[in-house]
């Protein structure tokens, strides 16, 4: 399993990359696997700022449903677009191309409260 040391997690399998002044949000490579084979996502929150733990969209696999949870506050700037179309990149590079939103972080102290790569992974095997 790829669990990047650069990123910050959240205990919901959310992933955060902080760039300058905006950051990345996906899902983490456990949540693609457990979800199965992504079919379509759901964010209808552009231009609104969201809290901590606020669900941003859903992501819908095969079997199931899953809400998408905001792993910080902040305004979330861009949704990405490719997935219209390529669902299926959340599962064939999650850290990747397969990114969800992208967003302004309203409190930066919140990033410290986010699980490194080695909590993240200790959560796994709990």
């Amino acid at each position: 399993m790829n669990i990047p040391s650069a990123l910050k997690y959240t205990k919901e399998h959310e992933w955060l990359r902080v760039e300058g002044d905006v950051a990345f949000v996906g899902i983490t490579d456990f949540a693609q696997g457990e979800l199965g084979d992504i079919v379509f996502l759901e964010i209808e929150t552009l231009g609104e700022t969201l809290d901590k733990e606020e669900v941003f969209g859903t992501v819908e696999a095969v079997k199931t449903v899953s809400d998408l949870f905001m792993p910080v506050s902040g305004e979330v700037l861009e949704i990405n677009e490719l997935l219209e179309e390529h669902p299926e990149l959340v599962n064939t590079d999650p850290y990747g191309k397969g990114w969800l939103i992208k967003i302004t972080v309203k409190d930066a102290s919140e990033i410290g409260e986010l699980l490194s790569a080695e909590q993240y992974a200790s959560t796994l095997e709990a």
